[in-house]
């Protein structure tokens, strides 16, 4: 479902970024392959200098669909990116990679907090997010970071998901599985 990221599947990946009900969302938009395979070569080396985290989500034949990436991280918390191509939307990828990505870092990695900031219009985003049974609208308790996520005007919704509520919903989820 995931991997970790690597150059020889940028064509793939850059030939669903570019359509047009994927390119606005997504984060690193690169106006070329070339200028994608140089971000992703950027990416590889943030993770290495542990300032981002990034990985392939695959769909179940081991196909690169998307990107998921946690970035700008600091203290323990980090924002999420995420992106799909559009064959493979409404197919549940997003909320599995997610769970999976989600997984890693808290069991894996040093994070305690993952901020997601969705556009307001992004309503498919939006949804998406709400699905999650762990993930909270921090606007309100989080007003510090939601404000600096719409400086000039207010365009996102920010989110939030604890490493303790995460945890706590899996265990659950897990309980329900084997009962």
């Amino acid at each position: 479902m995931l991997k970790k990221r690597d150059l020889q599947e940028c064509q793939s990946l850059y030939n669903l970024m570019v359509d047009p009900a994927v390119f606005p969302y997504v984060r690193n938009k690169s106006q070329s392959y070339e200028e994608y395979l140089f971000t992703t070569k950027q990416l590889i080396v943030e993770e290495e200098q542990k300032t981002c985290i990034t990985r392939t989500i695959l769909n179940d034949v081991g196909h690169p669909i998307g990107t998921i990436d946690l970035y700008n991280i600091v203290n323990k918390t980090g924002f999420l990116a995420t992106w799909i191509g559009i064959p493979y939307f409404g197919q549940g990828y997003n909320q599995r990679a997610k769970e999976a990505f989600f997984t890693e870092l808290f069991l894996e990695h040093p994070i305690d907090t993952i901020y997601m900031k969705v556009r307001i219009q992004n309503i498919r985003s939006k949804k998406a997010v709400e699905k999650l049974p762990y993930a909270k609208l921090a606007n309100e308790i989080n007003q510090q970071i939601y404000q600096s996520v719409n400086k000039e005007q207010q365009k996102y919704d920010l989110y939030q998901v604890d490493r303790s509520d995460f945890l706590a919903c899996c265990s659950v989820m897990q309980y329900e599985v084997a009962t």
